[in-house]
């Protein structure tokens, strides 16, 4: 059996593995790491949850710690990735083993305070962990310099290419010395991603474990039948009542919200993340379903890359997405390093057609059931069950918050009883006119 200590690790990084009860490596951890360590190009190709934030992460660190020191605002390792979850992710990854070297790790990502970060540059950085459009915001301002990048690793780079960001990734590329060792992940190798390769790896070597696909051994697929659209509504709070840790994905982030809504109204404790929500709310989400405090997480495809939460026991497509890439990268999300995990679709009558061509093409067997609420076969598959019933207040609202108005104090409709800093008269018939104005 292979150690990381036989991959060429030090010693303080394999302790720090040992503390966190990692002891032996994945498999592409096992092939890409040696060749990572001797400084060559790697391209990497494998689904997430496959171990590469450590098959890029520690060999950057070990080659950091043997080649000097780092200035204010010139880091010398860089990564690269799209989201800003994944972002925090790799550094919360690598914070301990960099800190057993003697390193630094920052992030600088989008949504939270420019300034914050400028402060934090200001200091030494070893390895730089960044969102594409907040390094290029810092570069812009005379922050942040990339010319003593050694090593630069590339994540989710399919991804990025999905979201527009292969432009300003080359822009970024460009400023990197053209000699640095390059370290591109993967989970395919589409077009956009191949001319990222041409262009800047070199005599590199390719390393690949098995391509995202559906067909995990420990994965099983349903096509759920719900008929209408009333019945799929109704469906939804059942199988989102259920226990254990569940995502269920929409395809637009107003979709998000209105679920989110209608599940905390029946009990269920669930919080939405899409593009828009503030990072606080980005954070507490994922925070929280991390460590099981928040069962459900409603989601766009935002979630469906990159986000490596352990114990995802139902991943619920909602809305069936609009391609199969996405439908694979969301199932992803569950049957996580050989655990097991079930996926659904809910499927309305007139989305039969769409989803047995999706499914076609991403490669799944999805077996066809119709299922109502209160059908043995809809507990059985998802574990729904009847939720409590009981409201809960809005994510990150305390219930004594909203409840801290007594209703004595308010009048009909929210407002304030006449004579509580209220004019009488005009103004009330301004307040008529405003509605009509608007």
């Amino acid at each position: 059996m292979t150690s990381f200590a036989d991959l060429g690790l030090p010693r303080p990084i394999v302790q720090v593995l040992e503390k966190q009860g990692i002891t032996e490596p994945f498999p592409i951890q096992a092939a890409a790491i040696p060749d990572a360590l001797a400084g060559r190009d790697v391209l990497g190709r494998g689904p997430t949850g496959s171990g590469k934030t450590f098959t890029f992460g520690l060999p950057m660190l070990t080659r950091l710690a043997k080649s000097g020191a780092s200035r204010p605002g010139h880091p010398r390792g860089l990564i690269l990735t799209p989201t800003r979850e994944l972002a925090s992710q790799i550094k919360q990854r690598l914070e301990d083993p960099a800190a057993a070297l003697g390193l630094r790790v920052l992030e600088v990502v989008g949504g939270v305070s420019i300034n914050r970060q400028i402060t934090s540059l200001a200091a030494p950085v070893d390895l730089l962990v960044a969102t594409p459009g907040r390094a290029q915001d810092l570069i812009n301002q005379g922050k942040l310099f990339f010319d003593q990048v050694q090593i630069t690793a590339v994540d989710e780079a399919d991804q990025m290419s999905d979201m527009g960001f292969l432009p300003q990734i080359r822009k970024l590329l460009d400023t990197t010395p053209k000699r640095g060792q390059r370290l591109l992940f993967s989970a395919t190798l589409d077009g956009d991603v191949q001319k990222l390769v041409d262009r800047y790896l070199h005599d590199e070597v390719t390393h690949s474990t098995a391509p995202a696909q559906g067909a995990v051994d420990t994965m099983t697929h349903y096509r759920l039948l719900v008929g209408s659209r009333e019945q799929r509504n109704e469906i939804i709070p059942h199988i989102a009542a259920r226990a254990g840790k569940t995502i269920m994905f929409m395809r637009t982030k107003h979709g998000v919200d209105r679920q989110v809504k209608k599940l905390r109204r029946v009990g269920v404790n669930a919080e939405g993340i899409h593009g828009d929500k503030t990072q606080g709310a980005r954070t507490r989400a994922i925070t929280g379903f991390g460590d099981g405090s928040l069962p459900v997480l409603v989601a766009t495809d935002i979630a469906a890359r990159g986000i490596d939460i352990s114990d995802v026991s139902l991943v619920v497509h909602i809305d069936p997405p609009a391609e199969h890439k996405a439908y694979l990268h969301r199932s992803g999300r569950t049957a996580r390093a050989g655990t097991a995990g079930v996926v659904v679709t809910l499927v309305m009558d007139e989305q039969r057609k769409e989803v047995t061509q999706l499914l076609k093409k991403a490669g799944v067997d999805a077996k066809e059931v119709s299922v109502s609420v209160g059908s043995p076969q809809l507990h059985e598959i998802t574990g729904a069950q009847q939720p409590s019933g009981s409201p809960l207040p809005p994510p990150g609202q305390k219930q004594a918050q909203q409840q801290g108005r007594k209703p004595s104090q308010q009048g009909r409709g929210g407002r304030k009883p006449q004579g509580a800093g209220q004019r009488r008269s005009g103004q009330s018939r301004s307040r008529g006119r405003g509605p009509r104005a608007k």
